[in-house]
């Protein structure tokens, strides 16, 4: 929270959040809570716009199947990354993620040309 005053700067015109965390430090799940509500819920972005990464680190026993996060967290998309196992589903999830960010963005883009049209 030291830089609590730059987030403003990060924020403007922000079109997607990508929230990285540990899953297997308590402390990031509840700072994920913060990051969300200040990020996410205050701008207002959709929940479609926000993906949780749960980064396993290398010879972590992290279990990627029982990751249980509470509301409103549980309603965005979430992924494990594990780059040791797996960099290619990552990658792929990435590439989705960026393509429905670019499909909001063009969708925006046009509901304000037809505005100033109509």
């Amino acid at each position: 929270t030291r830089f609590e005053a730059c987030w403003p700067a990060l924020m403007k015109d922000t079109h997607g959040i990508i929230i990285i965390f540990n899953p297997e430090l308590p402390s990031h799940l509840k700072e994920i809570e913060m990051w969300y509500s200040c990020f996410v819920q205050q701008q207002p972005l959709l929940d479609s716009q926000c993906l949780l990464v749960a980064h396993h680190k290398p010879g972590s026993s992290g279990d990627t199947e029982n990751l249980s996060l509470a509301y409103p967290l549980n309603k965005l998309k979430l992924i494990h990354s594990n780059l040791e196992e797996d960099p290619e589903d990552v990658r792929m999830e990435f590439i989705k993620y960026f393509k429905s960010i670019i499909t909001l963005m063009n969708e925006s883009r046009e509901r304000e040309e037809m505005s100033i049209i109509s």
